[in-house]
Parts: C-alpha cells; sequence; structure tokens
C-alpha cells in the first residue's frame, strides 16, 4: 500500500500510447529509398504476403483506413438506393456510414446482454426482401457468432461483411475473424493491436470480387492488371475510387506485424491481470466485465467494464481522472445520434443503450506495468468499497 500510495501521487495513466517495435524508422528509410513510395509498393506486398499465408486470407488489400475498406466493401455489393443492411447500434459511426453514402437504409440489431456485439437471436426478425447485407461487428475483438449469421445470410441469399476493425488475430472456433464473412475490414489505427497511425485492410473471400476490388480500388482503372502484364495499356473501366495507402504506411505496418506475436502475447498478459483484479467485482455484482463465448478467442484489444448506470460511470471516469487515470466511455447508439434519429422507427434497443451509457474503456497499450494495472485496480476496487 506504501508503494501505491508513492506511484499513486507521481503517474499519469493515459487511455492510449502507440507501440513503436524499433523497426518503424528503418522500414520507413527503406521504402523512400525504393523511390516507390505511392501505393502497392515493396512493403504493400510484404504486408499482402504476410496476411494470405498467416489468416489463409483468400485475397487481402490494404487501404488507407477501415472505413475506406468498408466504402470498398459497399461498392463492391453494389448497395443502391433502398437497401437495407443489418448492424449493430452499438458501433463507430464507419460500419454503417460506407452503406448510408450508397443510399441504404440502416436496420438496427440490439446488442447481447452478455457483450456488446450484436444480439444474433433477434437479426432474423429484421429482414425483409430489401435487406442485402449482415455486418456483424466483432466488439474487442471478441467474436460473433458467426455460424448462425452465415446460416441466416445463406437462408435468405445475404452478404456478411465483418466489420473486424478490432480483432486482427481473433478467431471463432479455429477460423480467423475475417475469414468468415464474404469480406471484412479491419483497422490499423494508433488505438489497435497493430498499427500504422491510421490504415486499414479489405479482406475479400468470395472469389467473384476479387479483381473488381482491385478496380474500384485504382479509382476504377485496370492498372494493377496491367502491372502484372495481363493486359498491354490500362483505362477506365469502373467507377473507383483513391482507397490506396502510401507503400510508407505499409512500412510502418510491415515492422508491427513483424512482431505482432510478442505484441499479442504482452497485450494478453495485461489483460488477464485486469480480469483477475476486477472479477471480485464482478462476482459480487457490481460490474460486468468481458464476457467471452466458448467459440470464441481473446485477442487482447481493449479491457472495459459495464457499470450499473450513467450516472455511476461518470462519477467513475471522475474519480479514476482525479487520480492520474484517463479513461473513456465508446459509441452512443447510432439509432439515437444526431444524424439517425430521425430516420430510426425500430423498437427500442435496450442493451445498446445500456453500453452507451454505462461501458468504461480502461488504458491499454503495450508500455502498460504490471504496476500501472495495479494501481488502476485498485483504485477501481477503492471506488466501490
Amino acid at each position: 500500500m506504501q508503494y501505491l500510495k508513492f506511484i499513486h501521487k507521481r503517474m499519469i495513466i493515459d487511455f492510449n500510447k502507440p507501440y513503436l517495435t524499433g523497426k518503424e524508422a528503418h522500414y520507413l528509410y527503406q521504402a523512400v529509398l525504393s523511390s516507390k513510395i505511392s501505393g502497392d509498393g515493396m512493403f504493400t506486398k510484404k504486408c499482402h504476403h504476410f496476411f494470405e499465408e498467416r489468416y489463409k486470407f483468400k485475397k487481402v488489400l490494404l487501404t488507407t483506413s477501415c472505413t475506406d475498406a468498408l466504402e470498398l466493401a459497399a461498392l463492391l455489393l453494389d448497395i443502391k438506393e433502398g437497401d437495407e443492411v443489418i448492424a449493430p447500434s452499438y458501433t463507430f459511426v464507419s460500419t454503417v456510414n460506407a452503406f448510408v453514402l450508397r443510399g441504404a437504409k440502416i436496420v438496427f440489431v440490439d446488442s447481447s446482454p452478455e457483450n456488446p456485439n450484436m444480439d444474433v437471436t433477434a437479426i432474423e426478425a429484421l429482414i425483409t426482401p430489401k435487406t442485402k447485407v449482415i455486418v456483424p461487428v466483432h466488439y474487442a475483438g471478441i467474436a460473433c457468432d458467426m455460424d448462425a449469421i452465415m446460416k441466416l445470410a445463406d437462408k435468405h441469399k445475404l452478404f456478411v461483411v465483418e466489420d473486424a476493425a478490432q480483432a486482427i488475430d481473433s478467431y471463432y472456433k479455429n477460423k480467423p475473424l475475417g475469414s468468415i464473412g464474404h469480406m471484412a475490414a479491419f483497422s490499423f489505427h494508433e488505438t489497435k493491436n497493430i498499427i500504422s497511425g491510421e490504415g486499414g485492410m479489405l479482406v475479400i473471400n468470395d472469389e467473384q470480387f476479387i479483381k473488381r476490388a482491385e478496380i474500384i480500388r485504382e479509382k476504377g482503372t485496370n492498372r494493377s492488371a496491367f502491372f502484372r502484364g495481363e493486359v498491354d495499356k490500362y483505362g477506365w473501366v469502373d467507377i473507383g475510387s483513391s482507397f490506396l495507402p502510401s507503400d510508407i504506411i505499409a512500412a510502418f505496418l510491415y515492422a508491427q506485424i513483424e512482431n505482432i506475436d510478442d505484441i499479442q502475447k504482452k497485450r494478453k498478459h495485461i489483460w488477464g491481470n485486469y480480469y483477475k483484479g476486477l472479477s471480485p467485482l464482478e462476482k459480487a455484482g457490481k460490474v460486468q466485465l468481458p464476457f467471452l463465448p466458448a467459440y470464441a478467442t481473446n485477442n487482447a484489444h481493449m479491457f472495459y467494464l459495464v457499470c450499473k448506470n450513467g450516472k455511476e460511470r461518470v462519477a467513475l471516469i471522475d474519480y479514476l481522472k482525479t487520480n492520474g487515470v484517463y479513461t473513456v466511455f465508446h459509441y452512443i447508439s447510432l439509432h439515437k445520434s444526431p444524424y439517425y434519429q430521425n430516420k430510426y422507427n425500430g423498437k427500442a434497443l435496450a442493451q445498446a443503450d445500456r453500453y452507451t451509457e454505462c461501458l468504461v474503456r480502461l488504458p491499454f497499450f503495450y508500455e502498460l506495468t504490471d504496476e500501472n494495472v495495479e494501481l488502476v485496480v485498485s483504485l477501481i476496487n477503492k471506488f466501490y468499497a
């Protein structure tokens, strides 16, 4: 306790701190010296090869963000005015914005009581003849029930786009997340497990979309095919946009993915310390901690707890901040957002609203020490005492 009081007075624990492996600057220098720093250079190809080999994704394409990957998916699926897309309300706006941009109506599904993932049992009642896509979000890197979702998709002839922004190196029944749906989108934002500052990736598991994905990603041209020698010149053959990241971004990312096993080991250690230290509070019925279904693995993307109500959450966040620990709450239910609330005419989404009001994300980054975690845990236990 003496030690905790000492570090308590001196320590500021931020919510996030980007981790550098030590190779980033070296690879950035190599990329610059290569004289090829635009998209699809040497490091982009290395990253593509890594993800396709490690996770057996059929085709991957780096993008400038996960948002761009989702927008590329919406273009590939020819989403248009009047189409309906089923997605959780408790998610980041990019999940649905990609489809709204194409004119789709978003049909929001509630979260599960056990965790913020979509309530799979509520999906089928929302399917209509206009439904085209289901977008499961693997919140905190914990898998949705993908067998149930894919069964519904097959039954109703729908597409599935996994929002795997937080789910790198996480699995569902031994299958990597992102490998199950027709497509998937990942994020390498600086708050994720492996990072490139900004950056993302589209995974294409349905072969029918691969050729067109390359074209749309290259501003609607068949430039990629030209550089592979498959056509003698390239031109404008489809709609498209500029989704390619600079090879400098890919160089930074490659330094990260080379160290993914070390990063994951450390993050799981931190997660385990949080869980062990806060489990007594859950057993006492004071908070809800992350729930891991039997079919899912934990990639230690984040650690959160769910308070009893919004007033308690505000008090906890303020108490921790006063003591030098910076925590954040997360999403506001999208069906109640200023943009969409007048467009939403569905049922009340009680669980999404509960997570909106009550969920707190704790500090989580590679360089968080055991002492840091011990202090955070000690303060939370003291607050609830």
